[in-house]
């Protein structure tokens, strides 16, 4: 079978091989690559293994869709011909997270599924909705879990609240359309005009121009009447976390998700605001079932900017890191 291997830092590190088609063990099952979805974290990952303590070589990527064709022993959650999805961490099932559970993420310490063939544990896959393409199923575990996550599992959003999305990414588009779900009013921040025009298609209830408006947050605060917003997808970091948290309300839940940006903040807002400030890495299996469960019932659909084979998996990480993209980007295999 064919894979993509980090071999040194940057894209041009890359390089398509040939491995043996790995044989699920007990508890284990082998699943056919059909799609897989792209996220920052793989970019990172593919710029910079060494910083993260990444053995080279090393498959990147961590959300895959595909078919079980084979099971090892002792398996009996899924069946060869079942549908499934990648989780992020193949060892996060349930409750808390964990520091075993980490070291379990697919594409970073562990191999991940940039091949036409992988083997995941029984536990570390889940069905996906059935009105889903398999393109369209590999952008749920990452970004999808990680907005569910923010939201839903954790900042228990009410319908009327206010959501504040950054940028129109896979996590803050997956973010607006759950707060659709819910019955929250979604707020997008970005600096493209057409993309604003775009999330407005999708259900934002009010946007915001950050290069008319470089103080956005000003504005965010003119919307809520100066209150604030109830929730923040905050998908940058750094500095831009201060305006983040000027924008929310008195005790307000503030999802940090991104690392886009480095810099330090004042925390002296955050306690006098009564702000609940929660760091967010993707979610466990039971959150990716209940997520699955609720999109199915809705007939969500994942908003995918560009599909890409499999040979071209370079000029997919290249299109991602010009940061252009508006939702998913994502690598097709079933012609691989």
């Amino acid at each position: 079978m064919r894979a993509w291997e980090i071999r040194k830092p940057g894209i041009e590190g890359l390089v398509c091989v040939e491995r043996s088609t790995p044989r699920p063990g007990p508890g284990e099952v082998l699943v056919r690559v059909l799609a897989v979805s792209l996220n920052y974290r793989d970019l990172a990952t593919v710029r910079d293994p060494i910083s993260r303590g990444i053995a080279l070589p090393r498959i990147p990527c961590s959300d895959a869709a595909g078919e079980v064709v084979a099971v090892g022993p002792g398996v009996s959650r899924v069946k060869p011909g079942d549908r499934v999805i990648s989780c992020f961490f193949q060892g996060w099932e349930a409750g808390p997270i964990t520091a075993e559970a980490m070291q379990s993420a697919l594409g970073g310490p562990i191999d991940g599924v940039l091949a036409q063939e992988v083997v995941l544990r029984e536990s570390g896959v889940t069905p996906f909705p059935s009105h889903l393409t398999f393109a369209e199923a590999a952008t749920l575990p990452c970004a999808a879990l990680t907005a569910w996550h923010a939201l839903i599992e954790g900042g228990r959003v009410k319908p009327g609240e206010t959501v504040l999305c950054l940028g129109t990414g896979g996590v803050s588009i997956f973010a607006l359309q759950i707060a659709r779900l819910v019955g929250a009013q979604p707020i997008v921040i970005s600096a493209h005009a057409g993309k604003l025009e775009r999330v407005l298609d999708l259900g934002a209830a009010v946007t915001i121009n950050r290069s008319v408006f470089p103080e956005w947050q000003k504005e965010v605060l003119a919307f809520t009447h100066g209150r604030g917003v109830d929730h923040v997808v905050e998908v940058v970091g750094g500095a831009n976390l201060a305006r983040s948290i000027e924008a929310t309300r008195i005790g307000g839940q503030i999802a940090l998700i991104g690392i886009l940006e480095s810099g330090g903040i004042d925390p002296t807002p955050i306690m006098r605001k009564s702000i609940c400030l929660r760091g967010i890495y993707v979610g466990s299996r039971v959150m990716q079932e209940a997520m699955v469960r609720a999109f199915e019932a809705c007939e969500l659909r994942p908003v995918i900017d560009r599909s890409f084979r499999f040979e071209e998996v370079r000029e997919a990480f290249s299109f991602l890191e010009r940061a252009h993209h508006f939702g998913k980007i994502v690598i097709d295999l079933a012609g691989a």
